[in-house]
């Protein structure tokens, strides 16, 4: 959690007393708690409707992170192959592709993982791709186990890819304009609604209060820290690609 979601969480909070003092000054609880008993069948309602909003949103975002952590698996799946296959190449060209998978994981959790982070990608890593795709098509197959291997190796570079759009197409995924501003409004409305109950007590009114917006502002910080798949504190770490290069045999 970043100083600012820190900043907005307390912020609500002291926003949330504040409000509740001031109506307590200029709407004393005896005028308001004669409508108790409506107040609480309509907040029932808003309640409900909020909250299968908002765990609709939850879900639609971690579903959106968990597809961009396959997504990655996938492509370094591909690479892998793509690597395996190039060790049982004839050189040079063997090397060269071996040399070419090398290169494209480095660049990948190197340079471009932190480029994601600010919706970006890396002009050297799809270069990289190109070499690859490049250096398998070159290959002339000359006995029946090379031509197994070489439609193998076009296979794992258009899988490698198609998985690496798919990722850079992810870095965007995130939470609609409209439906942020569904989420905050239904925040304003549920938590307003407790204030139309006159409590006697009004510390524990205010600790009502205090407990829902707390609740309520912190599932939406949840919900900003897991909009972008590769941004935040459930982001996408490069763990495949780190996988994939820690368990390689020294380069021909």
């Amino acid at each position: 959690m970043s100083w600012s979601d820190v900043a907005i969480f307390v912020g609500s909070l002291v926003l949330a007393a504040l409000v509740l003092w001031v109506l307590q000054l200029f709407v004393p609880h005896p005028r308001r708690e004669l409508h108790n008993d409506v107040a609480g069948f309509i907040f029932a309602g808003v309640g409900v409707i909020y909250a299968v909003l908002l765990a609709f949103v939850v879900i639609s975002v971690w579903e959106n992170v968990d597809a961009a952590r396959q997504t990655t698996f996938k492509e370094a799946d591909a690479l892998a192959g793509v690597y395996w296959i190039s060790r049982d190449l004839p050189l040079p060209i063997g090397a060269t592709i071996e040399h070419d998978t090398l290169d494209y994981a480095h660049t990948v959790q190197d340079t471009e993982w932190p480029l994601m982070g600010s919706h970006r990608s890396s002009p050297q890593a799809t270069q990289e791709v190109y070499a690859i795709r490049a250096a398998v098509n070159s290959f002339q197959p000359t006995t029946p186990q090379q031509e197994v291997l070489y439609e193998h190796a076009v296979t794992h570079v258009e899988d490698l890819a198609t998985e690496r759009r798919a990722r850079l197409t992810e870095v965007e995924d995130s939470v609609p304009p409209i439906l942020w501003g569904a989420l905050i409004l239904g925040a304003v409305v549920t938590i307003g609604f407790t204030y139309l109950f006159g409590l006697s007590n009004t510390l524990v009114h205010t600790l009502m209060v205090l407990s829902l917006t707390a609740l309520v502002v912190g599932s939406l910080i949840l919900v900003k820290e897991m909009n972008y798949p590769f941004l935040g504190v459930t982001k996408v770490e490069p763990t495949a690609f780190q996988v994939f290069l820690d368990r390689l045999p020294a380069p021909r």
